[in-house]
């Protein structure tokens, strides 16, 4: 079961103004993006109740695609207090993942 949270254009500022969140672009037709899906799965249990995993469909988000300059897929930006800290673009290990997720609690 996955823990992590389906972002939209009603929940996104809501969901990022407080505490550490990492955010997936993504899109079904993306193979690098289908490659990681566990590892963000991994993560969202990983992390319950420590910071938020989340993941954007940039098919169905276009405007927040739009807005963040997403140009490839995947792109995972991370978040503290609302504001972009971080960004990696392609698919990216677990391990990698968790430590900038860490830092960013430390």
């Amino acid at each position: 079961m996955s823990k992590y949270i389906e972002l939209t254009s009603a929940n996104f500022e809501a969901t990022l103004k407080e505490g550490v969140s990492l955010v997936d672009f993504w899109a079904p037709w993306c193979g690098p993006c289908r490659m990681i899906a566990p590892v963000i799965e991994e993560l969202a249990e990983d992390f319950e109740g420590k910071a938020n995993i989340c993941k954007v469909n940039t098919d169905e988000e276009q405007d927040i695609a739009v807005k963040f300059g997403i140009r490839s897929i995947p792109t995972i930006m991370f978040f503290k207090n609302g504001e972009m800290v971080d960004q990696v673009v392609g698919a990216q290990s677990k391990q990698a993942l968790a430590e900038k997720i860490n830092a960013l609690l430390a």
